[in-house]
């Protein structure tokens, strides 16, 4: 297509449209598909993995931990979702959280309470599978995490305090216990024993009290119990699926922005959550990935610190927040909102591998007056400057093209040839920017409100 880069500047062809020519993925012959956010969480992959869960038979979490909440829509009432998988709703499906996810086994523990509070049928070991290999979250890790904020001071990053980034840390230093020692008694107390000999230091000078090492080994163990139906050889289960020919549906956490290596670092979370996480994450080949459906919203927002190019301040960033209803469904922090950035897009499409992308939250510009899409970037006194930096994020100055407000309310337009000439004109823009067919649009909550371009061709 002829989108690219020309003298620091995104070209686009108002005729993008034509990629739409074939429905989304998963069809009969595709068998892995990844569900994914392309810039900084919170795109609404929630939802869409819900709906496409229905041609799935696992849905798989690969990454992340319980700071990334999947928001649905369950009888009328919202659900949100932390740690288990989205397609919990569908009970022929099996729901797998994959080897590079971290889990609070408390957290994990109340979130099944939770659902079963909801009338939500969840079996461990039919459609519930826990991967023995994913690392553990503990209360010292918590501490750790909001210790480590505080002596940051102006220089923090802007996490949950849940523990994820110390959970990888050990990992990475190889002394983090994982859940298969819930089933070890014998293995879990020594090494837990360890593990609170290296960080005991740490803890001198703060008031933070932790419960011995032993009473938490005695509650570790009783929630082992009641998860060991669930806990398996995961990556095994899942290559046997793919071998049979199962359609597998991988679902991310976060966005591709917040990879720790691709993202906007040090402001990411501590695990790869773009597309590379997936081998490591869930224990299948690299090559066994079919297709990406890449998330991302018709304007852009942020939670947390970090640089952010196309931020809106004033009435104009509260306006969309409050039109998007921009609260964190994990921490319920506003977001930070702006206007959409088709650099970043590009990046995270091309990083990713996304095959197709997912519009959500069209339905939110309507009624806002004359749109802004980012087309490139510069840098005062240097000039404009190719591609998405991995430095100087927080000296750009994006370029701006000025699109027509949506007029009126689009929520229940279900056929895209219906949709007002200026929300096509804005979807196809965005289209011939990313390099990549949008082939979905979200124009509400609710399950039912989207546009399959695809099927409306």
């Amino acid at each position: 297509m002829d989108a690219a880069y020309r003298k620091g500047e995104l070209r686009f062809s108002a005729h993008s449209a034509r990629l739409c020519s074939r429905p989304f993925a998963l069809s009969p012959h595709m068998s892995t598909t990844c569900v994914i956010g392309l810039l900084w969480g919170d795109e609404g992959k929630g939802k869409i993995v819900d709906l496409f869960a229905e041609k799935a038979d696992y849905v798989v979490r690969y990454g992340g931990g319980h700071n990334a909440g999947h928001t649905l829509i369950h009888e009328g009432e919202t659900l949100v979702l932390h740690l288990i998988p989205s397609a919990i709703l569908h009970s022929e499906v099996t729901n797998v959280i994959g080897g590079g996810v971290v889990i609070d086994p408390f957290h994990l523990r109340d979130e099944l309470g939770e659902l079963a509070g909801k009338g939500i049928q969840v079996e461990l070991g039919r459609n519930l599978l826990l991967a023995e290999t994913c690392h553990l979250i503990l209360p010292l890790h918590r501490s750790l995490d909001q210790l480590s904020e505080q002596q940051r001071g102006q220089d923090r990053i802007g996490t949950t305090g849940r523990g994820i980034g110390p959970a990888y840390a050990d990992r990475a230093s190889r002394i983090g216990l994982r859940l298969g020692d819930l089933l070890r008694p014998e293995r879990l107390r020594p090494a837990l024993r360890k593990i609170y000999d290296n960080k005991a230091p740490l803890f001198t000078e703060s008031d933070i009290d932790l419960p011995s090492a032993d009473q938490l080994a005695d509650e570790l163990i009783a929630i082992g119990e009641q998860l060991a139906p669930g806990i398996v050889d995961a990556g095994h289960r899942l290559r046997q699926a793919q071998s049979a020919g199962r359609k597998l549906l991988l679902e991310g956490a976060q966005g591709v922005l917040l990879d720790v290596d691709h993202g906007t670092y040090p402001f990411v979370t501590s695990s790869n959550s773009s597309t590379g996480g997936i081998a490591s994450g869930t224990g299948l080949p690299p090559a066994s990935l079919d297709s990406v459906a890449g998330i991302v919203k018709a304007y852009s927002t942020r939670v947390g610190q970090g640089p952010f190019p196309s931020e809106l301040s004033g009435e104009q960033a509260e306006a969309l927040r409050k039109a998007g209803n921009e609260y964190g469904s994990t921490t319920g922090r506003p977001r930070r909102c702006g206007w959409f950035d088709a650099v970043a897009l590009r990046y995270a499409v091309q990083v990713s591998g996304t095959t197709e992308i997912v519009l959500t939250n069209l339905d939110v510009l309507a009624g806002l007056g004359p749109l802004k899409i980012a087309t490139s970037y510069e840098i005062p006194g240097r000039g404009p400057i190719e591609g998405f930096p991995a430095f100087d994020l927080d000296l750009v100055e994006p370029r701006y093209e000025e699109m027509a407000g949506i007029p009126g309310d689009i929520s229940e337009i279900r056929s895209y040839e219906k949709l007002p000439d200026e929300a096509r004109q804005y979807v196809e823009a965005i289209e011939g920017m990313a390099g990549a067919p949008v082939s979905l649009i979200s124009v509400g909550p609710g399950r039912d409100q989207v546009i399959h371009r695809g099927s409306a061709r």
